[in-house]
């Protein structure tokens, strides 16, 4: 078993704003769910406790372009 779950293209979510993958939802041992970047544990992810890709989706939205 892989230790997480891809999410389905068919539910609406953002690309991680560093590096542009699809995120996945991970289980951090008795805590709960997270959804994370699948290439780095820098990036964001959420808190621990049930699925949240709304809250994904407000932290990977680019809000102005970086020079």
């Amino acid at each position: 078993m892989k230790g997480y779950v891809n999410i389905p293209k068919s539910i609406y979510c953002k690309t991680c704003k560093h590096c542009g993958t699809r995120p996945i939802i991970a289980l951090i041992d008795n805590a709960g769910y997270v959804v994370k970047c699948p290439k780095d544990d820098n990036h964001y992810q959420t808190t621990p406790g049930l699925i949240d890709i709304e809250d994904w989706n407000i932290h990977n939205t680019v809000l102005y372009e970086q020079e």
